[in-house]
């Protein structure tokens, strides 16, 4: 696809794709380019998991010496106590973004959360919340376990039932809330065609072949183990990793704690996180396909070449 003429005035640019892909990488790069075309630039993050102090390790979050000095913004700033939302999420990456632009800016906008990643680049609007409804559910959810609410969301929504995990039920009890408050379908708050929230966007979508991809992400949860994850979540479960809604579940650090419970061998815990990781990229990957304005490159894209195509 080729880059559309440069705007006047600053441009949001997004750099997307499955976990392990090098998306942090080339947004570094990116930003280098940038300013090394007179662009000043600031980083946002796009990872959910990012978002919480203390859980560096699991989620390769780069550590601040590393950032070549490029302003990243909404990285830890959630407690692993707090639960992750999507619409505070989207609130605070727009803010930081529109500052970023008033300041004379690039912003990047990085990471592989899709919805995310979606609710800033897209159109989003996000239902309100109905706290005590939402109270209700979960109660129901503790004492009946998922199978209720996800047979309740399938007569009452089969389409949005047929995107939602059976398994999940923080998804399912949000989907029974939307609904309740008289949305048609969960998908309601959801464009069908989306337009850009930021009209002058560029994303650039970071593909890996799929073989490759699982050699890097199996070495990814192994590297994980041998640069001390175990001792990050047990400092984490001194914090109250435990009782965090979002954080606790988190990919490798659920496994993580089973080891530290003693519910999980060291090798049982690796290999369950491989196995999700591996699934969870896939999952990635399907929902990234879907932005027809991505343009797909691989790890270590030369990021002078895609600026300067934005100049052509």
């Amino acid at each position: 696809m080729a880059a559309a003429a440069a705007p006047d005035g600053p441009r949001l640019w997004a750099v997307v794709g499955a976990t392990g892909t090098g998306k942090t990488a080339l947004s570094l790069d990116l930003a280098e380019a940038l300013a090394a075309a007179g662009r000043p630039v600031e980083i946002v993050n796009a990872d959910a998991m990012q978002l919480y102090r203390g859980m560096d390790i699991g989620t390769a979050k780069l550590p601040v010496p590393e950032r070549r000095g490029i302003p990243h913004h909404i990285f830890d700033v959630l407690d692993v106590t707090e639960e992750a939302a999507v619409a505070a999420y989207q609130d605070a990456a727009r803010t930081a973004i529109a500052g970023i632009h008033a300041r004379g800016a690039d912003a990047v906008l990085v990471g592989g959360s899709g919805l995310y990643v979606s609710s800033v680049l897209y159109d989003f609007r996000f239902p309100p919340r109905d706290d005590a409804l939402r109270r209700e559910l979960e109660a129901e959810l503790s004492e009946q376990g998922p199978a209720p609410l996800y047979e309740r969301l399938r007569q009452a929504d089969p389409a949005a039932a047929a995107r939602i995990d059976a398994r999940n039920g923080r998804r399912l009890v949000r989907a029974l809330e939307v609904l309740a408050q008289g949305a048609d379908t969960h998908a309601a708050a959801l464009p069908a065609e989306p337009a850009h929230w930021y009209p002058h966007t560029r994303v650039i979508a970071v593909g890996v072949p799929r073989e490759e991809l699982v050699v890097r992400l199996d070495e990814r949860v192994l590297g994980m183990w041998r640069d001390g994850l175990l001792d990050e979540v047990a400092a984490l479960r001194e914090a109250g990793l435990e009782r965090g809604v979002t954080a606790s579940r988190a990919i490798g650090y659920a496994q993580a704690l089973a080891e530290l419970r003693g519910e999980l061998s060291r090798d049982e815990a690796i290999a369950q996180t491989q196995a999700l990781t591996r699934r969870y990229a896939r999952r990635q990957v399907s929902w990234f396909r879907r932005y027809r304005e991505a343009e797909w490159v691989a790890p270590g894209a030369d990021a002078a070449a895609l600026v300067a195509g934005e100049r052509a």
